[in-house]
């Protein structure tokens, strides 16, 4: 995500109110949540736009573990009212430029997957339109030559190579992903009326 010209992370998701005085349970979208979840970290908010905390940001008081999950409190939300409130709201920090780069082999960002030319056979087949993290797998949404939107899971078999000096994402995805198949359907043959 990409915001007033900063780049920012997806850290995390609040996911449900957790007791009477506020708290949220998170899901981690991080390998480092003891740098990420700090009191004091604030959290850019993706909410739908009718909501009251669109636009908004917020700031962690404190993370707590309870039963090997991770409880946040954040300042300003004080019962579990609040907290009902920005269930399913997504949590986006401004990412530092000198963690602009992942360093991990086979680890990218969004935002240095977005734009990418994704090519097939040394064939351009699209760009990479966004990454979508789904509970399964990833997906890259690919704009194809043709304007349409093709869903490619993220995975070694389908997406073998990243390439980012090269701007390059190669596919060997499965027959049809990127092509209507021909109806191979035969018309059936008319019924006998013999017997």
């Amino acid at each position: 995500m990409t915001e007033n010209n900063k780049t920012q992370l997806r850290v995390g998701r609040l996911t449900k109110a957790h007791g009477l005085k506020g708290a949220i349970k998170l899901e981690l979208f991080t390998d480092d949540p003891e740098r990420r979840f700090v009191p004091g970290a604030v959290f850019t908010l993706q909410v739908p736009t009718s909501s009251p905390w669109h636009g908004e940001t917020l700031e962690l008081a404190e993370l707590r573990m309870y039963n090997g999950h991770p409880v946040g409190f954040f300042k300003g939300v004080s019962d579990r009212t609040a907290a009902e409130g920005l269930v399913k709201a997504i949590l986006w920090i401004d990412l530092d430029e000198a963690d602009a780069v992942s360093t991990e082999p086979d680890a990218w960002y969004d935002h240095q997957l977005v734009g990418l030319r994704v090519e097939r056979d040394g064939e351009q087949v699209g760009t990479v339109k966004l990454v979508e993290h789904m509970p399964a797998q990833d997906l890259l949404i690919v704009k194809t030559n043709e304007g349409t939107e093709v869903m490619v899971p993220f995975v070694k078999a389908i997406v073998p190579s990243v390439d980012l000096a090269a701007g390059v994402v190669t596919v060997t995805p499965p027959t049809g992903l990127f092509e209507e198949l021909p109806d191979d359907d035969e018309p059936a043959p008319p019924a006998s009326d013999a017997e």
